[in-house]
């Protein structure tokens, strides 16, 4: 099997470990390098001269795609970032790939024999990307989560509620509150809407973890988790919640 040197451009600590446990357990790849932020991408990238870049778009101090621009040579370029709408600048530069996050390990290999397999043209593997990234990332299953030391996976139907905290999202499951790097809006686009609803900007909820709700004073409704905790909902999700109630 062909191998091929790999370096990639990732911010987030959480994506950045997953990626590289990714890498590291390819036989086809073999990780020479990493980076946090554009500037070091771009030094790092220009002297390692890896074959794969897997490069995130919103970065610190420089984008993927500014740092893509300033090579003075083309690696195979997959970009792993959490907006689709980057898709077409991407390819512009010749991207073989678009993975959207959180990404499963099943469409990182898919990606991977995409960059090894040298028989298929660039116009197929791009338009092939394309329709992809127009499609959007397959249903989130399961989450990796850090606690006191671990990394584990959280299955999408224990989590009970999410709360926006900045540029975090802080989730609750298992009796117990996990804190992860990556927003409440990325999380929410792969989650099943016919169990998790958006009650208003910085919360989400579970419907199976509601023991009730009832309306307030401004006939908004406030939501009662399993657990205790009490969350407002927005006139909007009042009013979804209203409509779908038998």
């Amino acid at each position: 099997m062909t191998t091929k040197t790999v370096f990639f451009a990732e911010d987030e600590p959480l994506a950045r470990d997953v990626l590289r446990d990714a890498i590291y357990a390819h036989p086809g790849l073999r990780l020479v390098g990493e980076a946090a932020d554009g500037a070091s991408a771009l030094a790092r990238i220009g002297a390692l001269r890896p074959d794969v870049v897997f490069m995130d778009i919103q970065m610190p101090e420089m984008t993927g795609l500014e740092v893509l621009r300033q090579l003075d040579y083309l690696p195979q370029i997959v970009f792993t970032t959490a907006y689709d709408h980057y898709a077409v600048a991407a390819f512009e530069l010749h991207a073989v790939d678009y993975l959207l996050k959180p990404f499963t390990r099943a469409r990182f290999a898919d990606s991977v024999a995409r960059l090894l397999d040298g028989a298929r043209s660039e116009r197929a593997a791009v338009d092939d990307a394309l329709v992809r990234a127009s499609a959007g990332p397959a249903p989130l299953d399961r989450i990796l989560v850090r606690d006191r030391g671990r990394i584990f996976p959280l299955a999408a139907h224990e989590i009970e509620y999410m709360k926006a905290d900045s540029k975090y999202t802080v989730i609750t499951a298992r009796g117990q509150h996990f804190l992860v790097r990556i927003g409440m809006s990325e999380l929410e686009a792969q989650l099943d809407p016919r169990r998790f609803i958006r009650v208003h900007r910085s919360a989400l909820v579970n419907l199976d973890f509601v023991e009730s709700m009832r309306a307030d004073d401004q006939s908004q409704l406030q939501i009662f988790m399993r657990d205790g905790t009490c969350i407002g909902a927005n006139r909007e999700a009042s009013r979804l919640l209203r409509e779908m109630a038998i």
